[in-house]
């Protein structure tokens, strides 16, 4: 028996915000599209999925998921061709995660339809705020939390759904710098670092601070035991290139198992560039440093696909790495984007389209 039930109500926004849009110039997150789609799961059942204007909502102050954090989400983009078509990039992919970070902090699996029916007719409804060219996209932002109110220490029984979409450019502009941390850990073994919950990023605020106190953008996380192993970059996988060599942390508890990462590791392989998952050690890539053969490190993820490092700084030393031509991240970056913008072909069947 389905666990929900499906009959769409669509309200549409009197006036789009569109004419009040400069897309030459927006902060990532800040600018949101005209409508949002939203679906509640009450008394064991997803119910009442609805598209409805941008706004704020309504809860009550004792609403579960401000006390205890049940908590996830997912970051998605929606690209636009030069005919105007649009396209998703690996959203089973998403689906798939969103379940599994649900399942994980004892939430209700999201059912296929809903998701996938809500987000596509959002986004055909939104079409106009997508622009096309490269560079530019809709950032899509499906979420679930716990909204019963009561303050029991309990799993909540109501949840709600939204997704919410904001044009968006690059995340980052260029390379950037980076320090190990030898303190912090993003996450710890038989936890929940695996999911995309919410908590997990107010975790990782302070140790940024302190790291852009020190001249750094962002932190490439280190294991919990011993600080000995290297895992993510800040909200990125992370990649070390050691001579042609492609190297990243295998996945576990603690890593997320990026979309972007999966797909940097199956296309490297169909160029045949070497590529090895396996554990990094920091004192690897110190040695590899020292030895000339770190030709490149790059973090990945759906904000900013692939992102190069220009530096890194562990034990108050700093380690640059100098910009090489035709490097891995770029052959790599240009691929992925080509095949998210409709330029060239999808041998993978990554392209998901929408209208």
């Amino acid at each position: 028996m389905a666990n929900y039930i499906y009959t769409m109500e669509i309200h549409k926004s009197k006036k789009s915000k569109l004419e009040n849009i400069d897309f030459d110039n927006i902060s990532f997150g800040t600018t949101f599209s005209d409508h949002m789609f939203i679906c509640k799961y009450s008394e064991g059942l997803w119910n009442s999925p609805k598209i409805l204007p941008y706004g704020p909502i309504s809860l009550d102050p004792s609403t579960s998921s401000f006390h205890y954090g049940q908590s996830i989400f997912e970051g998605m983009k929606a690209y636009k061709d030069s005919k105007e078509k649009v396209w998703l990039f690996r959203p089973e992919e998403n689906f798939k995660r969103m379940n599994k970070s649900s399942l994980r902090l004892n939430m209700p699996e999201l059912p296929k339809d809903i998701f996938f029916k809500g987000l596509t007719k959002l986004l055909k409804i939104d079409s106009e705020w997508i622009k096309s060219g490269v560079g530019n996209s809709l950032y899509i932002r499906p979420f679930i939390f716990a909204s019963s109110p009561n303050l029991q220490a309990n799993p909540s029984k109501e949840y709600i759904f939204f997704i919410i979409c904001c044009p968006v450019k690059s995340y980052y502009g260029g390379r950037i710098d980076v320090l190990i941390s030898e303190q912090y850990s993003r996450a710890a073994s038989g936890g929940v670092g695996y999911a995309k919950a919410a908590g997990n990023y107010a975790a990782q605020f302070y140790p940024t601070s302190l790291a852009e106190k020190e001249g750094c953008n962002q932190i490439i996380w280190t294991d919990a035991n011993n600080h000995e192993y290297l895992e993510e970059a800040g909200t990125m996988n992370v990649f070390f290139r050691i001579n042609d060599t492609l190297v990243t942390s295998p996945l576990n508890d603690r890593i997320l198992d990026g979309v972007t990462r999966k797909s940097v590791i199956q296309l490297s392989n169909s160029l045949k560039i070497k590529t090895e998952v396996r554990p990094i050690k920091v004192s690897e890539i110190i040695s590899s440093h020292k030895k000339g053969e770190l030709k490149e490190i790059f973090g990945t993820g759906t904000a900013v696909v692939l992102c190069p490092i220009s530096s890194f700084k562990f034990d108050n030393k700093k380690f640059e790495i100098n910009p090489i031509k035709n490097s891995f991240a770029e052959i790599l970056k240009e691929k992925i984007t080509s095949i998210q913008y409709n330029l060239t072909d999808d041998p993978f069947g990554w392209r998901f389209p929408v209208n």
